[in-house]
């Protein structure tokens, strides 16, 4: 029973958080988007006769433009590119997801240790965390993306590990400000020990921070992804977005004209990217009304 209190004040708040939310138009776009790509995605294999990976027994011929039987066209081996551009938001979104979550993951740890202990030890880490900030990090990703194995887990780690200084800066700045309130002391008055600050008072307050750099993170590491496979340094067992972009490259559909074969994957990375953002930015202004609410 001394659960429910608090699971009735949790829902509370998350329906206060949604009617904010609603207000921004651009926000639900965003939202709206990302939920059609989200379910064509997860319904790929029934939307998708045969398995498209397989580039022998394919239906169509090579590079045919968009038809009434393939409505995006073929690819060099003539794949349907519709059915590749459903397989590939699986790739790319599950990509995008697990790169920004061990991005943030790792920003938010080193934010929040830093801003804690303060010290020698901070000033450690925020040296090292302007070491990455300056560092281009598409250059460490393909660095890392060359000298690790080619697969899946090889990019969601080289854009994790190289993706993390703007959030631990900012959730460092926030902890800081968290730690300067009354209840902190009362709590470090009363026996509260390190982790005790840091998970029950800190990591509560520094989560809304997390989420928006969560949501915006999306779609830099989709962006990210997308040039690593163009760049031949995706596993080339898959199918992504950045992928298909790479095997139109090379099968040279820029000088032939076969627009068909660029389109599709192109303007995906562009619309999932730009939906991620809308949500990050709403988020927010719906955690932050000093932003303004977006119409």
């Amino acid at each position: 029973m001394s659960g429910s209190p608090a699971r009735a004040r949790r829902r509370e708040a998350a329906a206060r958080l949604w009617h904010a939310y609603r207000a921004h138009r651009a926000g639900l776009f965003g939202l709206g988007v990302l939920v059609l790509i989200a379910a064509a995605a997860l319904a790929a294999p029934l939307l998708v006769e045969g398995d498209v990976r397989k580039v022998t027994g394919t239906p169509g011929g090579p590079l045919e433009p968009p038809s009434a039987r393939f409505p995006l066209g073929t690819d060099q081996f003539g794949r349907p590119l519709l059915g590749l551009l459903l397989w590939g938001a699986r790739i790319s979104l599950t990509v995008g997801l697990l790169a920004a979550a061990l991005s943030v993951a790792i920003g938010a740890a080193v934010g929040i240790v830093a801003g804690h202990y303060g010290g020698w030890f901070a000033t450690l880490l925020m040296r090292i965390t302007d070491w990455f900030l300056v560092m281009p990090t598409l250059v460490l990703a393909i660095v890392l993306a060359t000298v690790m194995s080619r697969d899946v887990w090889t990019v969601i780690v080289a854009i994790g590990v190289t993706s993390w200084p703007t959030t631990a800066r900012l959730v460092r700045a926030q902890t800081i400000a968290v730690e300067s309130r009354p209840y902190i002391e009362r709590a470090k008055a009363l026996g509260g020990g390190h982790r005790h600050i840091m998970g029950r008072h800190v990591l509560p307050n520094v989560l809304p921070l997390v989420l928006a750099q969560t949501t915006l993170g999306i779609s830099a590491a989709i962006l990210t992804e997308a040039t690593l496979a163009f760049l031949g340094l995706g596993d080339p067992m898959v199918i992504s977005w950045g992928g298909m972009l790479q095997e139109a490259r090379e099968a040279g559909a820029v000088s032939s004209g076969h627009w068909w074969y660029l389109a599709p994957p192109g303007l995906a990375i562009a619309l999932v990217a730009l939906a991620f953002t809308l949500c990050g930015r709403a988020i927010e202004k719906v955690l932050d009304p000093r932003l303004g609410v977006g119409r």
